[in-house]
């Protein structure tokens, strides 16, 4: 039914963000959910109007990093 994942979907996936991925790094789950809020405000501000959507909970990397002032290092497998 699925098609196997290649390594481009990988690295996108790598550089994708949940909330679940912060709270697995040690943040609280409502400061998670504000900063993944706070990303997606951005994200829409740079002209990323998708990102306008409550169902939608993955940001870049880049944009939360930016938001925490550090970079973040997520597992292999966090995403599944």
């Amino acid at each position: 039914m699925y098609s196997s994942v290649t390594e481009k979907e990988v690295y996108i996936m790598k550089e994708l963000i949940t909330k679940d991925d912060l709270i697995q790094l040690g943040y609280p789950k409502y400061t998670s959910i504000r900063i993944i809020r706070q990303a997606k405000q951005i994200m829409v501000q740079k002209g990323y109007p998708f990102y306008n959507n409550k169902r939608l909970g993955r940001v870049p990397k880049m944009t939360v990093e930016s938001i925490l002032g550090c970079e973040l290092e997520l597992e292999e497998d966090s995403h599944g």
